[in-house]
């Protein structure tokens, strides 16, 4: 069940007005859901500027699902299900695949992704309820696949809190995937499950530049911060895996080499990349974005991205979508496949055990006799 109400002063259009520039947010753009019929646009007649260097505030609804497991059969992803606790992201990053996602609440891909939130209420009783069911059988739950469960909010709201304690009693694996530092706060919890073989957790990193990371990623926590949270999981016993992601050709592919080797000096024990994904909405906004603050780099990255989608700015089919194709995708493989031998890492890290779930006894329950 999803009920919301949203009362937003932000003006939805193909582009904000002129001299509109929303602080600290990833999009200047709040064009309509590609689902709506019929667009709006705020016009400014210059006798009042409202919006000028505005902050756009963020606003939370509740949601009460039904179920909270997603399935998936996608074949070049390595897990088929997945939760997530929040709809949207407070991080902002400018390149975020997820943003289209948004449009299925009649909301746009840019500043609402990241203004307009929805919470998961009560996601973590749901999930107990569907962990118990006779049929379910475990295999490793992805959180953090769609908006990050760490983000901001999370510290007043606690969803992910209470669905990784639910996880914890049942003996569920979990693989978490986050560029929010607030999961340290959480390694109570972690440490133990790792200690089973039942977590670990990716952490993102697009960047080693701090100035570049707070235009890409405005709300997410600096490069240096994210290395000190590999650094504080790696401590606690918990498997990290560096994800450099995305891969943005001719603005961050140069740093490939040494965002391995500082994760790989800070505990990582492995690593993965991601090409940059542009589907649907995150195309034009990216493409926004790219003039905006790197204005003679544009055109050349939009350039690469294209060689490595056949000629689109998206190519969506499974065997090439994360990677691209073609002589520099082949490159950037062979440069990575290196930097992993350079700095003893690998691609994968200890496969989770699913043989020590089981469903926590409850009052009244007949007790085993094993």
């Amino acid at each position: 069940m999803l009920s919301m109400t949203y009362d937003s002063t932000l003006p939805l259009g193909p582009a904000l007005p002129l001299g509109m520039k929303p602080k600290a947010r990833g999009s200047a753009s709040n064009a309509v859901s590609r689902f709506e019929r019929l667009a709006r646009e705020t016009y400014i007649d210059g006798w009042d500027s409202p919006f000028e260097d505005f902050s756009p505030n963020t606003t939370t609804v509740d949601e009460r699902p039904r179920k909270v497991i997603t399935r998936n059969s996608s074949p070049d992803l390595p897990f088929d299900r997945s939760v997530n606790p929040y709809r949207g992201c407070e991080h902002g990053c400018s390149y975020c695949f997820a943003r289209p996602t948004h449009a299925y609440l009649g909301l746009s891909a840019g500043l609402d992704f990241e203004t307009h939130l929805t919470r998961k209420k009560g996601a973590a009783d749901v999930l107990a309820r569907e962990l118990s069911a006779r049929s379910y059988s475990a295999q490793p739950i992805a959180i953090g696949t769609n908006t990050d469960p760490y983000q901001p909010i999370e510290k007043r709201d606690r969803v992910m809190r209470d669905i990784l304690q639910v996880l914890s009693d049942h003996n569920h694996p979990v693989s978490i995937t986050t560029k929010g530092t607030l999961i340290e706060r959480d390694i109570d919890l972690l440490r133990p499950m790792a200690q089973k073989g039942l977590a670990h957790v990716g952490i993102s990193v697009t960047t080693l530049g701090s100035g570049l990371s707070r235009q890409l990623e405005p709300r997410a926590p600096a490069p240096a911060r994210r290395l000190k949270t590999i650094r504080m999981l790696s401590d606690a016993g918990i498997p990290v895996r560096a994800m450099v992601a995305p891969v943005i050709p001719a603005l961050t592919d140069h740093e490939l080499e040494a965002i391995v080797a500082a994760c790989a000096q800070n505990g990582a024990k492995s690593a993965t990349y991601i090409m940059l994904r542009l589907p649907l909405e995150v195309a034009p906004l990216f493409q926004d974005w790219l003039h905006s603050h790197v204005p003679d780099r544009a055109a050349r990255v939009m350039k690469r991205v294209r060689e490595l989608n056949g000629g689109k700015d998206y190519n969506s089919d499974f065997a090439t979508r994360m990677k691209g194709k073609g002589e520099w995708a082949d490159l950037m493989a062979q440069r990575f496949a290196l930097a992993l031998s350079r700095n003893n890492l690998t691609t994968d890290l200890p496969r989770l055990r699913c043989d020590m779930f089981r469903v926590p006894a409850k009052a009244g329950d007949q007790l085993s006799l094993f």
